[in-house]
């Protein structure tokens, strides 16, 4: 008889759970599909769906040729995701895809998500957004007006960079509730104070190691400190815009002493790194990054200043597979 001592752990994937150890390697903070919420349905913008598909298989494939295994689409709910789409495309390239469930910032919710909800008015509770969040995962995604399909393998949310506001303190409540309460980690992007918001997660009993912060090579980030600072709270630490070089973010020779340093401090079991790649954009900019860029250009300068082929293999593929793993739902405090 199999025991919980014996169980497999598993990740969920558009396609399924999947166990850990056929997850290859991560790219874990990428969006396949990003769609400007009601570009969609602007006149002046092509929509060819089989174009875009054309288009991501052929980008999913080059990450599959770079040594690639896994990506993360950490797009969360509206901004373009395509749950059917996903999983075909998952069939025809041979790539794992952990789709994700989640909102933010504020700036990018419908209406529908601003409207009071009580008298006198307050931002949508924490609890509501707990509630649609975990049923994206326990029910399956929602396929919008047609049905649920899948479950997220991720809750991702984010705040405005200039700070967070009320609405965004509840979407990461609410994000952090749901994650406690299904076993599926919690991506968030912070808004002013990386360690703040943290804390906000903390604060409704979400366990540190179930938490990614990401954006953590922004420039602001890195002069106070921040990245170590957060994993030695024992989250992890997201340096996911790699090949971007910005007034926001470091340039990846920063990156590299970055990644190094905190490797040297005995951090290393907390680094993820991504890039924030954009396989097709509508209503905004792509981010045009291949997928593989991490593998095929970023790896070997991190080779090249010394960091071992244990310490890579552990960043690139160990610890995005320890964060995915669905772990056993935590009772909330009250319980």
């Amino acid at each position: 008889m199999t025991g919980p001592e014996t169980e497999i752990a598993t990740v969920h994937t558009v396609l399924g759970p999947v166990s850990t150890d056929e997850l290859g390697v991560v790219a874990v903070h990428e969006a396949l599909l990003s769609v400007l919420p009601g570009a969609q349905h602007a006149y002046d913008i092509d929509f060819d769906r089989a174009e875009i598909f054309t288009t991501l298989l052929g980008k999913l494939r080059d990450f599959r040729a770079a040594g690639g295994g896994t990506l993360v689409d950490a797009t969360g709910m509206f901004h373009g995701r395509d749950v059917p789409m996903y999983e075909n495309l998952s069939r025809a390239s041979g790539v794992h895809i952990v789709a994700s469930t989640g909102l933010g910032p504020e700036n990018l919710l419908g209406g529908y998500f601003l409207t009071p909800q009580t008298n006198p008015p307050t931002p949508w509770p924490a609890d509501k957004f707990a509630d649609l969040f975990a049923q994206e995962v326990t029910e399956g995604m929602v396929v919008p007006r047609v049905e649920r399909r899948g479950a997220a393998g991720l809750i991702a949310t984010a705040a405005n960079p200039d700070g967070m506001t009320a609405t965004e303190e509840s979407l990461f409540r609410g994000a952090a509730r749901a994650g406690r309460d299904t076993g599926v980690a919690m991506s968030l992007r912070y808004g002013k104070d990386p360690l703040a918001d943290l804390d906000i997660a903390l604060d409704e009993h979400l366990p540190a190691d179930r938490v990614l912060v990401g954006g953590l090579d922004r420039r602001d980030a890195v002069a106070a400190g921040a990245p170590a600072e957060i994993a030695r709270r024992g989250a992890y630490i997201g340096i996911d815009h790699v090949g971007t070089e910005d007034e926001t973010h470091i340039s990846d020779a920063d990156r590299v002493t970055l990644v190094t340093d905190l490797v040297d401090a005995g951090l290393g079991h907390r680094i993820l790194l991504s890039s924030n790649a954009t396989g097709v954009a509508k209503g905004h900019p792509a981010r045009d990054i291949a997928f593989g860029y991490v593998l095929t250009t970023f790896a070997p300068q991190l080779r090249a200043a010394g960091l071992g082929e244990d310490d890579l293999t552990r960043i690139l593929t160990v610890n995005p597979c320890a964060l995915l793993t669905v772990s056993s739902a935590r009772p909330s405090a009250d319980q």
